[in-house]
């Protein structure tokens, strides 16, 4: 299949050279000369182009399967909306007008988007409720993805990433340097979160349906905290509850909101679609990190 990877950064390299191992003729976009490089590093073909510009677009070729990866570096709001909203509307229009427009189009988005649960299990049923204005936006370009590119013709995949962790961003310090606040994370490998994108395109599996893209166990901050500490021999931080926690840090609205939302994700449908995890467990991605 030809394949376009708009955004093509952490998780798109990845996917990138998944599929081109696997046979497809894949394509990266990116906007800098950066990132241009690195999908060239990663082994296989640059175009140039921006999610927001029609025009730039047209370098791009035509493609059976689409994915917007596109993820802005930054925690300015106005830019977010203009990027995954604005940037959704741009390419759902300038694809669908082709002679030839995708069959498939996959939409990354965040786990996120169902707000605090009280530690309680969600899965794709549970009614989203974004908790700060940015998860608002990716819940707003979720909306268009699968209200839009259906009614364009072509068939929508939006994937909920849980936390992302891996080479380059293992977080560490995150919970190691503590204090940290006890509630439930949810973590996917870089790897898992491409390999999952990878098997439902090429089982041709998951139309115009979510798909939450977790490992297998959700686990307690304070215990991932425990486990890294003792697996890399140093001092666990200190334990603290979310209201103790917010006390002592000086986080603004949108951290703290994030900080005090508590959930379980499930992975069950995505396992009922068959994909294998490489990394099922924090344990098996940081023991390979640790060990190396």
């Amino acid at each position: 299949m030809n394949v376009a990877i708009l955004g093509c950064g952490y998780v798109g390299l990845a996917l990138g050279s998944r599929l081109a191992a696997d046979g497809h003729d894949v394509v990266g976009v990116r906007r800098s000369d950066e990132g241009l490089d690195a999908i060239e590093d990663a082994g296989f073909r640059s175009v140039r182009g921006d999610v927001t510009d029609a025009e730039s677009l047209e370098a791009v070729p035509d493609v059976d399967w689409l994915i917007f990866a596109v993820s802005p570096n930054t925690r300015d709001v106005g830019t977010t909306r203009a990027v995954h909203v604005g940037g959704m509307e741009t390419v759902i229009d300038a694809f669908a007008d082709r002679e030839s427009p995708p069959d498939r189009l996959v939409y990354t988005s965040t786990t996120g988007v169902y707000g605090d649960h009280d530690g309680a299990w969600v899965d794709e049923s549970t009614p989203i409720d974004p908790s700060t204005e940015k998860l608002s936006v990716f819940a707003e370009a979720e909306r268009i993805a699968l209200e839009r590119a259906p009614d364009a013709g072509i068939d929508v995949t939006v994937v909920r990433f849980a936390g992302l962790y891996g080479p380059d961003r293992w977080g560490f310090d995150r919970y190691l340097e503590g204090p940290v606040a006890e509630g439930y994370v949810n973590l996917v490998h870089r790897d898992d979160a491409a390999g999952a994108i990878a098997h439902l395109l090429e089982n041709d599996q998951a139309r115009d349906e979510v798909v939450n893209v977790a490992d297998d166990e959700p686990v307690s901050k304070w215990d991932l905290s425990e486990w890294l500490a003792d697996a890399r021999n140093v001092e666990p931080p200190a334990r603290v509850t979310v209201e103790n926690y917010l006390v002592e840090t000086d986080l603004p609205e949108s951290a703290r909101r994030r900080v005090e939302s508590n959930k379980r994700v499930s992975n069950e449908r995505l396992r009922e679609y068959g994909y294998e995890l490489a990394y099922p467990t924090f344990r098996d991605g940081y023991r390979e990190a640790i060990e190396g």
